[in-house]
């Protein structure tokens, strides 16, 4: 490589090509092999790990998690002292503990696996402490909304303190999610108290649905802030924007496809959906542009959260298809299987060749600002 370089720069220099001309073609000809000396190839397995060349397919979209399997035994030990201490003294246990274990692990050792694990370890702390305290006092009259507002509460405070102490990503992901749900329930609580309904969801499907797919719209906004600001992701914002689409992927999908169908309000106060089961082509194919959809925003954004999300939904979807197509039945969940399998292997294989052929379709000015590519 050093020799290329010197190379490309002499002819700069002499004027046979520009310095621009030279640094464009540095990659393109190292890209190639040209110029470089093919090293001994060793695939023994004396081989060095550092001597393996980089896989073109790996990227840094996830957070690094496990650096041995010293975090992986410590991961376990845990879960087990936490499940334990949860069974003998019930929630007045865990929660001593983790704050232990977090000021070990996470703030002096800075383990990254272990806080992710006390992390989802305190949220399910706080859930049922809230629960358990204030989830059923509140159940019935005013509405569900107070209840769920109570339960709630909790949790901004408690994670903003988490996060301020141990820098977790994944707790200030956490602590935005419950900012969304708690401006959610306040919203619904609202529109309760004024016209008079209890149960606003129930009783206004179509709105509520609507509302869901705006706060949707709103953490997903949030989740493209922290990713446009580290397009290189190299940065523990990367890290919060990925715990972030890792819920609004789901919630994006559902809510869409739970607003393509016509829902209805039975007399048992419970929702009465045209399902896809017994739907035909029409919910079938609204399902699958749906899920095609938000893999394309999964592409455009280098996020793989938006393809797995629909998965289950492009399975139930091609079943229904290949139903009315009237395919055996006894082979229709297995040929779903294999063409889920087949869908999940060429986009994971081909992912930096599609996302290339997706972006070239966009502007250069929005391309400029996405996530570069691999």
């Amino acid at each position: 490589m050093s020799d290329l370089k010197t190379a490309l720069e002499g002819a700069a220099g002499e004027g046979i090509i520009s310095s621009d001309q030279a640094a464009r073609l540095l990659p393109y000809l190292a890209e190639r092999n040209i110029g470089i000396k093919a090293a001994p190839v060793r695939n023994d397995l004396s081989q060095p790990r550092e001597d393996d060349a980089a896989n073109p397919l790996e990227d840094s979209e996830a957070p690094r998690f496990i650096r041995g399997f010293h975090d992986v035994l410590i991961t376990i030990g845990i879960i087990v002292l936490l499940v334990g201490l949860w069974g003998l003294t019930g929630y007045y246990g865990p929660l001593p503990a983790i704050i232990i274990l977090a000021e070990i692990l996470v703030r002096r050792q800075r383990l990254a696996l272990p806080a992710v694990v006390l992390t989802i370890a305190l949220v399910h702390w706080i859930f049922w402490v809230a629960v358990m305290h204030f989830g059923t006092q509140n159940a019935g009259d005013p509405g569900l909304m107070t209840s769920w507002i109570t339960i709630a509460l909790p949790f901004p405070p408690l994670l903003a303190l988490y996060y301020w102490r141990y820098r977790v990503p994944l707790s200030l992901a956490m602590l935005l999610c419950s900012l969304f749900t708690l401006s959610l329930a306040a919203v619904f609580y609202l529109i309760g108290v004024a016209t008079g309904v209890s149960n606003v969801v129930l009783n206004y499907p179509l709105p509520s649905l609507g509302i869901m797919f705006a706060a949707a719209l709103g953490a997903f906004a949030v989740a493209m802030r922290f990713d446009l600001s580290d397009r290189n992701r190299s940065t523990r914002r990367s890290d919060v924007a990925f715990w972030l689409h890792l819920v609004t992927a789901p919630a994006l999908l559902y809510t869409a496809i739970l607003l393509a169908f016509q829902f209805e309000v039975g007399n048992s106060g419970t929702f009465l959906s045209a399902t896809v089961e017994h739907g035909g082509y029409a919910q079938a194919l609204t399902i699958v542009a749906i899920v095609v959809i938000m893999m394309l925003v999964g592409l455009i954004i280098d996020r793989r959260a938006f393809v797995t999300a629909g998965l289950m939904s492009l399975g139930v979807a091609i079943g229904v298809i290949l139903r009315q197509n009237n395919a055996g039945l006894d082979k229709v969940s297995f040929i779903v299987l294999m063409i889920v399998g087949l869908i999940v292997l060429v986009i994971g294989v081909g992912w930096p060749h599609l996302r290339r052929a997706v972006l070239q379709l966009l502007p250069a000015s929005v391309q400029g600002r996405l996530p570069a590519l691999r």
